[in-house]
C-alpha cells in the first residue's frame, strides 16, 4: 500500500515528541502513537512536500478541557484498543511530510503485505468538534508546538 497524502482528520501513526521530553532534551518520541492530523500546509506548487501538524491520541486522561474523547465506535473503526483514548488539544508536532517518525502499524505488519502508516480517518462530526476545542484553546493562550524536522 502507498503511503498516503497527508489529510485532517487521518490518523497516523507517529513517534510523537511531547513537548516535556523535547524540554528533557529528546529527539524523538519514545513510542509510536496514533496521532491526528489537524493541519496540512501545502506549500508551493514546484513539488515541495506538505507541513503537517499532529495531535497525540493517548489513554491517559488529559486535564478538563484540553482533550476530545474518542467514541468507543470510532476507535473500533480505526481498529485501535478498546481502551478509553483522548485526543489532546494542546500540544502538536509540526514536521515535513512523511518525516523520519512515521511508524508501521505492528498490527498490519506481514510477510506479504507492504507496511502501513495510517489507521483511517475520524468521523467529520469528531473532527469538527477537535477544531471547535483547538479554537476554544487557543483564544486563552497559545498551543505548545514542537518543530520536529529539525
Amino acid at each position: 500500500m502507498p503511503l498516503v497524502h497527508p489529510e485532517p482528520g487521518l490518523v497516523i501513526s507517529y513517534h510523537y515528541l511531547w513537548r516535556s521530553e523535547a524540554e528533557d532534551g529528546l529527539s524523538e518520541g519514545r513510542k509510536a502513537r496514533p496521532c491526528a492530523v489537524i493541519l496540512v500546509v501545502k506549500r508551493d506548487p514546484s513539488g515541495q512536500p506538505p507541513s503537517v501538524t499532529v495531535a497525540p491520541i493517548t489513554h491517559t486522561p488529559p486535564p478538563s478541557g484540553i482533550g476530545v474523547e474518542i467514541p468507543p465506535a470510532v476507535k473500533r473503526h480505526l481498529g485501535l484498543d478498546d481502551q478509553p483514548s483522548w485526543v489532546i488539544m494542546r500540544e502538536f508536532n509540526v514536521f515535513t511530510w512523511p518525516g523520519f517518525d512515521l511508524a508501521p502499524i505492528r498490527s498490519h505488519v506481514g510477510v506479504n503485505q507492504p507496511p502501513r502508516f495510517h489507521y483511517g480517518h475520524l468521523p467529520p462530526a469528531l473532527f469538527r468538534r477537535l477544531i471547535e476545542t483547538f479554537v476554544e484553546l487557543r483564544r486563552r493562550t497559545p498551543p505548545d508546538i514542537t518543530p520536529r524536522d529539525t
